[in-house]
C-alpha cells in the first residue's frame, strides 16, 4: 500500500481522446513511484459539475482544467478551491478571467515585445441599458472608419478583442472591406490588427510548464491540415527566441498552457496571438504533435501533484518590468524575462524529476500510441467530428500520422521540449 495518495482531476468539456490518452498512461508511468522516501499513487478522477459548500474539502491537489474560460460554475469551484484548499490548477483562473488577448498585447508591448500595430475601436452596436444613450450623446466620439484604416495600412486583420477561436476573424485588404466587416460586427468589441506580411513562418509554439513545441502552422489550411508535421525546420536561434516567447508570456501571466502564434518577418519575430486559454488538444488537429501534447501534459502534472508544488496565486509583474526599463537589446532583454520564468517554473527540479521518475514515459507512449486502444479513443473523437461517411478515412489519417510520429520521434523520445 502506498505510503500517500495524490489526486489530478481532469475538468473537461467536449475533449474525447486526450483523456482516454492521459489516463491509461498516467496509470502505467506512476506504478512504483516513490518519491523523497515515500512510495506515492497517483490516482486520477474526471470532475463534477454540482452544488457545493464553500466549507466543502476538495481532494484534488492539481486540476488540469478546460472550462474556466468559459463556463462559470466550474471556474468559481476552481477559485474557491484555490483559494480556502490551496489546490494547483492550470491557468490562474483570474487572469484568465480578466485579461483579453487586447490586454496581452497591451503587456507584451510594455515588455518590448515587437506586436504589430493594433488598436481598438468602439462597437457598431450596443445592447440597449438605462444609462446608455446619454453616455453616448455625451462622451462617444464620432470618428472616420477609413481614417483610422489608412492610419494602420492594408492588409490588416479585424479580430474580437476577448479571441473566440478564429470566429469573426476577418482579413480587411481596403476600406469597402473595412466598412463591411465592421457593419457585421454587431454589439462586438474589435481590434485592428497590422498583417505581418509576407512572412518567412508562421509557427505555434505550445507551451505546458517549461515544455514547448514548435508548430510550423498553416491557418489557410483545413483544421485536420494547419498543424504541419515537419518539426527541424528552425535554426537554433529561432527556437530559442520562440521558447523564451513563450514563456515569457505565460510566466507574466500565470498560465501552465498556452499557445502562442509567432510570424517572422525581416529576421523579427512577431506575437499576434498568445492568449489561448484552452489551447487545441484533440488528435483530429494535433495528430502528429498529439504524444507530445499527452507526455508533456503528464510530466508536468504528475510533477506538481507529487512534489506538492504550489500555485502562484497572484501575478507579481514588477521583476519584468524592472527588466524592461533597462537599456537592454531586445534579444538580451527577452533571455532575462525568460530566466524568471524558468524560475518561477521551477525548470531544473522539473528536469531532474522527469529524468529520474519518468524516464520510462518515451517507452510506454511509444507503445501506446500504436495500440488498439489507441486507436479506438480516435475513432471515438472522429466520430463524434466528422459525417459517418468519412470516419473511418479519418480516422485511419490521424492514426496514420501519430505512427510516422512513432517512426521518426517516438523510439528516440523528445525530453520534453526544454
Amino acid at each position: 500500500m502506498a505510503d500517500r495518495t495524490v489526486n489530478i482531476g481532469l475538468s473537461l468539456g467536449a475533449d474525447i481522446c486526450w483523456p482516454i490518452c492521459y489516463e491509461h498512461l498516467l496509470a502505467e508511468v506512476t506504478k512504483g513511484l516513490t518519491y523523497d522516501g515515500q512510495s506515492v499513487n497517483v490516482a486520477c478522477e474526471r470532475v463534477t459539475i454540482e452544488p457545493f459548500s464553500l466549507h466543502q474539502p476538495v481532494k484534488y491537489d492539481v486540476v488540469i482544467d478546460r472550462l474556466t474560460h468559459w463556463y462559470s460554475t466550474s471556474r468559481e469551484w476552481i477559485k474557491k478551491a484555490i483559494v480556502l484548499n490551496d489546490l494547483y490548477v492550470y491557468n490562474n483562473p483570474w487572469s484568465l478571467q480578466s485579461n483579453e488577448k487586447h490586454t496581452s498585447y497591451c503587456a507584451m508591448l510594455r515588455l518590448g515585445l515587437p506586436i504589430p500595430e493594433t488598436w481598438m475601436l468602439p462597437p457598431k452596436s450596443y445592447d440597449v441599458t438605462d444609462d446608455l444613450e446619454e453616455t453616448l450623446r455625451k462622451y462617444a466620439k464620432l470618428f472616420d472608419l477609413a481614417e483610422v484604416g489608412d492610419k494602420i495600412g492594408y492588409p490588416f486583420f479585424m479580430k474580437p478583442y476577448h479571441g473566440g477561436g478564429w470566429k469573426g476573424v476577418s482579413k480587411i485588404s481596403n476600406v469597402d472591406d473595412l466598412r463591411r466587416a465592421y457593419d457585421e460586427s454587431g454589439t462586438e468589441v474589435m481590434n485592428l490588427q497590422a498583417a505581418v506580411l509576407p512572412h518567412d513562418y508562421f509557427v505555434r509554439t505550445v507551451g505546458l510548464g517549461p515544455q514547448t513545441r514548435k508548430v510550423n502552422y498553416d491557418p489557410g489550411a483545413p483544421l485536420h491540415d494547419r498543424y504541419r508535421m515537419n518539426v527541424d525546420f528552425l535554426s537554433e536561434e529561432d527556437a530559442s527566441v520562440l521558447e523564451d516567447t513563450v514563456l515569457t508570456i505565460n510566466s507574466f501571466f500565470g498560465w501552465d498552457f498556452n499557445s502562442c502564434e509567432t510570424l517572422k518577418r525581416d529576421g523579427i519575430w512577431h506575437p499576434i496571438d498568445f492568449a489561448n486559454a484552452c489551447p487545441d488538444s484533440q488528435v483530429t488537429s494535433l495528430h502528429y504533435h498529439f504524444p507530445w501534447l499527452i507526455k508533456a501534459n503528464l510530466r508536468w502534472s504528475i510533477f506538481n501533484a507529487v512534489t506538492d508544488r504550489k500555485m502562484r496565486k497572484t501575478l507579481d509583474w514588477e521583476p519584468f518590468y524592472e527588466i524592461a526599463d533597462k537599456d537592454l537589446a531586445p534579444r538580451e532583454r527577452l533571455s532575462e524575462y525568460a530566466k524568471i520564468a524558468h524560475e518561477r517554473m521551477e525548470t531544473e527540479k522539473f528536469r531532474e524529476f522527469c529524468q529520474t521518475k519518468l524516464g520510462h514515459l518515451d517507452e510506454l507512449a511509444y507503445e501506446f500510441f500504436g495500440s488498439d486502444k489507441f486507436r479506438d479513443a480516435v475513432h471515438q473523437k472522429v466520430t463524434a467530428l466528422f459525417p459517418s461517411h468519412e470516419i473511418e478515412e479519418f480516422t485511419e489519417l490521424f492514426f496514420n500520422r501519430v505512427q510516422k510520429w512513432r517512426e521518426q520521434e517516438g523510439q528516440r523520445g523528445d525530453e520534453g521540449g526544454f
